[in-house]
């Protein structure tokens, strides 16, 4: 029951938390901690480029260092970018065209670009592949306007961040060498001809100028294209700008236009199915504990009742080797010990992002926080694989501490390397530089080791965790399961149980992720998160429950795995979701698709996996620590 009320306590408090930051349709998007910048009349605006990317590759490239745009200027100055951005293939800087507050440009001359062969062939490429360029001004990406398809009059209409590089006509791929630029802005109240911008749109157009000097002051009206091939050609790029006062739009809520209207009832919904699988596990971990343990327990304490035992009895029987040391007990502290630093740096990230310090306009901020509170996490993981070393009566808790450390850690960080050789050679902004690679490497052994260490240090100085009864020198003979309690199908089965509630919100999170969509349902996101937690805790309780009542008492391992294998459901998803939503035809771009995928459904297996063992650890130790063992 303590368990229940825990769980039932905890999903109550963050549901309400939770439900304050779901933003209702319409509301405004308020970012915490931002103040807005005002300009004022002739106060210049710059524009930085940053990358293009596109929906059928995750290889973003520098826009800067495209062969067949404007060069950057001479002083350009690149911008500093976070971890999270350099990871993200972010590379912003400074650019030539002028923004000029309260200034409008009908057409102004770039540069006139003599573009090889090979540049325009690979510019075809890109058009092909549909990349859109991606430009900030005042923190706002340049977007293009879609309408949101209702026919009606009133302004139905949303952002769709960046806009395209070129487009396919007539079997021809045509650049867009001309751009008009709006800057919706707002007077600042209180403020004498100050100004706040709340939007930056970017209209694109594909002209062919011929031998013309001056760029036309109406691109609707040029009939040709600019067209590109494998010859070579000289492309001219202009642009116009565009200031325009926006009375409906204001500050706080400027970044609304941008997020992707979800029909929240389909949040619900998924809520809705979560909580009923929570609940049903929850009736049968009620059921065990009120009904079955209770009358279990009282059976087996009274002597004359002995010989009443049911058959559902039989986890009292193998009461002295539930606790035998298992199989592997080195490797299996130090994934638990990665396993707790996951999951602690999973709860804090949630938490940051509810209280809305991480928000779409901190670009790189989730993956920043996540690694910076993972590494910091390295205490919690090296504290609890000491303390459970110990109980294994393990004898070198710094070689344990080391190994917690570095096993996970290595594993991801080998395969990161070896998947940067071909986003190196594929030229790609997406590849980590040396030194952000080398900066990840101290973070490594710099911080994230000797805090493991550290943690290990204080864990390996507490008491050990005390164990009901004693561990028989020979062990217990198991019995042939029955056939629905085996292990490879409990733990398939268990699975399925965890995935079932988040794969709903599974989709929008690989939308943001690989099609370049803001996600900011983080409301929904902590609710799931929390209900996913509480499912894992009762279905590895429940088929632990069943196994040690069929007198299997090899339940170490099985606990870990029958949560952590809904992460196999997340990967066969994501091949699902690979063929069925996305484009991409080429090899290194599946390569990096399915290796990110691999990687992530490791790190949610550590995560629930953990989660499924530290709860069972707990409860075996409850249920037999009520029994009277002579």
């Amino acid at each position: 029951m303590a368990l229940l009320r825990t769980g039932a306590a905890a999903f109550l408090v963050t549901a309400l938390v939770a439900l304050s930051f779901i933003p209702s349709p319409g509301a405004a998007f308020y970012i915490p901690g931002l103040s807005p910048t005002v300009f004022r009349e002739g106060d210049r605006v710059p524009l930085y480029v940053n990358k293009i990317f596109s929906e059928k590759s995750p290889l973003p490239y520098a826009y800067a260092d495209l062969p067949f745009v404007c060069a950057p200027p001479k002083d350009a100055k690149k911008a500093w970018l976070n971890l999270g951005e350099v990871l993200r293939g972010d590379r912003i800087s400074t650019s030539d065209y002028e923004l000029v507050v309260g200034q409008d440009i009908k057409c102004q001359t770039l540069c006139t670009k003599r573009v090889l062969a090979e540049d325009a062939a690979l510019a075809r490429d890109f058009i092909a592949n549909d990349y859109n360029v991606e430009w900030i001004v005042d923190n706002l990406p340049g977007a293009t306007r879609y309408n949101l398809g209702d026919g009606q009059a009133t302004k139905q209409w949303r952002y769709r961040a960046g806009f395209p590089l070129g487009k396919v006509k007539w079997s021809k791929s045509n650049i867009h060498n001309h751009v008009t630029i709006r800057i919706l802005f707002q007077n600042q109240p209180g403020s004498s001809g100050g100004k706040l911008i709340v939007g930056f749109e970017v209209s694109p157009y594909s002209i062919d100028q011929g031998d013309n000097d001056s760029c036309p002051e109406d691109p609707l009206k040029v009939g040709a294209f600019q067209a590109v091939s494998d010859k070579e050609v000289d492309i001219q790029y202009t642009y116009s700008v565009q200031w325009i006062e926006d009375k409906e739009v204001t500050w706080s809520n400027r970044w609304n236009l941008y997020l992707v209207s979800t029909d929240v009832q389909i949040h619900w919904y998924s809520i809705v199915n979560s909580i009923v699988i929570m609940v049903f596990l929850a009736g049968l971990v009620a059921l065990i504990i009120m009904r079955t343990l209770k009358k279990d327990i009282a059976i087996y304490n009274e002597e004359e009742m002995k010989d009443d035992q049911d058959e559902g009895a039989g986890w009292k029987l193998v009461h002295g080797d539930v606790f035998r040391t298992p199989r592997y007990s080195s490797l299996l502290c130090a994934i638990l010990g990665s396993g707790v630093q996951i999951l602690v740096m999973a709860i804090s990230t949630i938490v940051f992002a509810l209280l809305g310090i991480l928000n779409p306009s901190y670009r790189g901020g989730f993956v920043s926080f996540g690694l910076f509170l993972f590494v910091f996490a390295g205490a919690f993981a090296g504290y609890y694989s000491a303390r459970l070393y110990k109980v294994f009566r393990g004898t070198s808790w710094t070689k344990n501490a080391i190994v917690t450390a570095t096993l996970i850690p290595g594993f991801l960080m080998t395969i990161v390397f070896l998947l940067n050789l071909f986003v190196w050679s594929k030229n790609s902004s997406n590849a980590i530089p040396f030194g952000t690679f080398f900066a990840l490497v101290v973070m490594w052994f710099g911080i994230s080791l000797p805090l493991s260490v550290i943690g290990a240090f204080f864990g390996q100085r507490k008491a050990a965790i005390e164990h009901p009864g004693r561990t028989n020198q020979i062990p217990r003979q198991i019995p042939e399961p029955v056939w629905f309690l085996r292990p490879r199908l409990t733990i398939v089965l268990g699975g399925l149980l965890p995935f079932a509630v988040i794969f709903i919100e599974l989709f929008y999170i690989l939308k943001s992720i690989w099609e370049d969509q803001y996600y900011y349902m983080f409301g929904f996101l902590s609710l799931v998160f929390v209900i996913l937690l509480i499912t894992c805790v009762e279905v590895s309780i429940v088929v632990t429950y069943f196994q040690l009542c069929d007198e299997d008492y090899n339940w170490w391992w099985r606990s870990f795995f029958v949560s952590s294998f809904s992460a196999v459901y997340i990967f066969l998803y994501s091949m699902v979701y690979f063929t069925k939503q996305l484009s991409i035809d080429h090899f290194v771009p599946g390569l990096i698709y399915f290796t990110n995928s691999l990687m992530i459904c490791v790190v949610y297996g550590l995560l629930t996996g953990t989660t499924g063992f530290v709860s069972t650890y707990w409860f075996i130790r409850r249920i037999y620590s009520a029994v009277k063992i002579d």
